[in-house]
């Protein structure tokens, strides 16, 4: 068994599951009871590190986790975001105090918990200081709502200012193969400072799974307007993605579950949360934590997958000025 990371002094397996795919974003959701099943699965398998948001489903992936969790809460690492939520139907970032203390009395309402042991501000809302938006959080923590403050898609720089106002126990941004924004500077910082970094999309969003045809997409799924999953850019990718193959099938392993190994050994600080509705990738991907890969393998998959040889950028233009991290 893969010992365990830290975060905020509390051991959690290193493999975590994202709880967003249960609700939201990428295509039809499953329905309820199926959603139940599959979260008392990942029980079973090991996972007690859960990941979800108020902006998943608009409230309904908390109430999800809630209702499937709530028999295991006293022994689960329960994290959830605020800063980023539905009004009128449409995504809304709001970082205003006042925002972000009634947005947890909601999740805790609907995680059916007294506290959650971890509450990201899931976008900081560029129109308020960074500052208030933790001093927010900070008087959650000293209500005893939540047990600790993590940012997501930051800067190292801004991380620093809010670490000056209350200890930020985890950072939470986008790292994989194929995203490697974090290794510009924000990394280093939360190594720097004792934070746990929690990678999320470390699977590049199925691209290191199975997903191979993007005209099968459903219509409002998030990825269909990403560069990198462009009719133009998504085949050149998939020529890499087929020579990690060829790495994995030597190292014993599925592509997928290499990219997550590649992951945690560049820090033990990261903690991936990779998110599914199979089954079947539920039990790889903590499987992935118990592998163990050549370091000449490692180094292979990351130099064979990075931001020179990928293309298109991870974002469209308009979702990327919404977000802190730094960029190449």
């Amino acid at each position: 068994m893969s010992p365990n990371r830290t975060i905020n002094n509390t051991p959690v397996h290193p493999i975590g599951l994202g709880c967003m795919n249960l609700s939201h974003a990428y295509g039809t959701p499953p329905d309820e009871q199926t959603a139940i099943n599959f979260l008392h699965q990942a029980i079973d398998l090991g996972y007690n590190h859960f990941d979800t948001a108020t902006l998943y489903g608009f409230g309904a992936n908390e109430t999800l986790v809630g209702k499937a969790l709530k028999n295991h809460r006293s022994h689960i690492f329960l994290a959830s975001k605020c800063g980023m939520g539905g009004v009128n139907g449409k995504r809304v970032i709001d970082g205003r105090p006042e925002t972000l203390i009634h947005q947890a009395d909601e999740s805790l309402q609907r995680l059916q918990t007294d506290v959650i042991d971890l509450y990201y501000l899931h976008r900081w809302d560029k129109n308020v200081p960074i500052e208030e938006s933790v001093g927010a959080l900070s008087r959650l923590v000293e209500q005893g709502k939540i047990r600790a403050i993590g940012l997501s898609e930051v800067s190292a720089d801004t991380l620093e200012k809010a670490h000056a106002v209350h200890p930020i126990a985890a950072v939470q941004t986008e790292y994989s193969l194929w995203t490697r924004n974090p290794e510009i500077a924000v990394l280093d910082k939360t190594r720097e400072l004792g934070i746990a970094f929690v990678a999320f999309s470390p699977i590049a969003r199925g691209f290191l799974g199975n997903l191979r045809d993007i005209t099968a997409l459903e219509e409002k799924d998030i990825r269909r307007p990403m560069p990198r999953f462009s009719a133009e850019n998504y085949p050149a990718n998939l020529q890499l993605r087929d020579q990690l193959q060829t790495l994995a099938d030597k190292a014993g392993c599925t592509a997928a579950q290499l990219g997550l190994a590649w992951l945690m050994a560049q820090s033990d600080n990261i903690l991936p949360i990779p998110g599914t509705t199979n089954p079947q990738h539920l039990a790889d991907n903590i499987a992935a934590a118990d592998l163990t890969i050549a370091a000449d393998v490692l180094q292979q998959a990351g130099e064979l997958i990075n931001q020179h040889s990928v293309k298109g950028a991870r974002y469209p233009a308009a979702t990327q000025t919404e977000i802190d991290t730094e960029e190449f």
